[in-house]
């Protein structure tokens, strides 16, 4: 009875209701909209930082990687007796090949005499470019200077190697085992001592390796950086050598600790033909003559013996 006096029916206070809890709905919803906006702003600042020191720490490695030493630009240089060859993109006409002069130069059409000594190939094509651009002969030339013989920087390995020769100091080729290796390595007569003769500030010097020894002892100490006009020698081994009654009579290197057996070994073995029994050693003695001793298989061999196997008489 109250409520009908009042004269507020039913259907307006459920109105009223329902508009008052839409309107808490949507106060709740922009309070979780804000708070998500400031975890996504809070997400990007913290992550912000960390990419910037990234890129500072890119930035600040990568050029050092990719500078060459001054070791390498040394190696790479020209000098006079290297055999270059020019060439200018779209402008084949112009390729040169050429020796650079003791005066440290190369003769090129157009520009004449350039200075090259001293210059890796990407600064002697940088500087031929230069003079071909300014005198007005070639409209924004690109030069490619290559190498095509190192006659300035080399190093001598003579003695008992597979391919004795005169061999380019580059970044490939620095240490003695470089060059041995560019030799085809040690012939089966050398012998693991090589003798290394240097020329530092007008003083020579020789000093003996045993590779070896090196290897075995893991002292790479020895394994020195040459200059240009070094020498390697690889000695001769020392050598035994066996006939008679064996499969391969011939010379053959002397082993630590070598026995007769093990140098009849090297030759083949014995023939059918042959014994055990009257192996010979023909021995030089002091005085520069020779004597014949009777041998064992177990008995040590020495440079230069000559073993002898005989027939069998029966």
């Amino acid at each position: 009875m109250h409520t009908h006096q009042s004269g507020t029916s039913p259907f307006t206070l459920l109105s009223r209701h329902s508009a008052l809890g839409a309107i808490v709905l949507a106060a709740l919803a922009f309070s979780s909209a804000a708070d998500a906006r400031q975890v996504r702003v809070a997400a990007l600042t913290v992550t912000a930082p960390t990419a910037a020191v990234a890129t500072t720490a890119s930035t600040n490695v990568a050029p050092d990687a990719t500078l060459p030493s001054a070791q390498d630009l040394r190696l790479e240089s020209l000098g006079m007796g290297d055999m270059v060859r020019v060439s200018v993109f779209r402008n084949p006409e112009l390729t040169t090949e050429a020796k650079v002069s003791e005066r440290g130069t190369i003769l090129f059409p157009m520009i004449g005499e350039v200075p090259v000594a001293g210059l890796t190939p990407a600064q002697a094509g940088a500087r031929i470019a230069d003079k071909l651009k300014s005198g007005r002969y070639v409209v924004n030339p690109e030069v490619t200077v290559s190498m095509m013989q190192v006659n300035s920087r080399q190093v001598s390995v003579l003695g008992n190697v597979v391919k004795p020769g005169r061999y380019p100091l580059d970044s490939t080729n620095t240490r003695l085992t470089d060059f041995l290796a560019s030799a085809g390595g040690i012939a089966p007569t050398g012998s693991d001592a090589v003798t290394i003769l240097t020329n530092r500030n007008g003083r020579q010097e020789k000093m003996e390796v045993d590779l070896a020894e090196m290897f075995r002892n893991g002292d790479l100490t020895k394994n020195v950086t040459l200059e240009p006009g070094d020498t390697i020698f690889v000695q001769r081994a020392p050598m035994v050598y066996v006939y008679g009654e064996v499969q391969k009579g011939g010379g053959y290197r002397i082993e630590p600790h070598m026995t007769v057996m093990q140098a009849i070994a090297m030759g083949g073995g014995i023939t059918p033909r042959g014994t055990q029994r009257g192996i010979k050693i023909t021995r030089k003695d002091g005085s520069g003559g020779a004597r014949d001793i009777d041998a064992r298989l177990t008995d040590p061999v020495q440079t230069d013996d000559v073993i002898y196997v005989r027939e069998s008489l029966f």
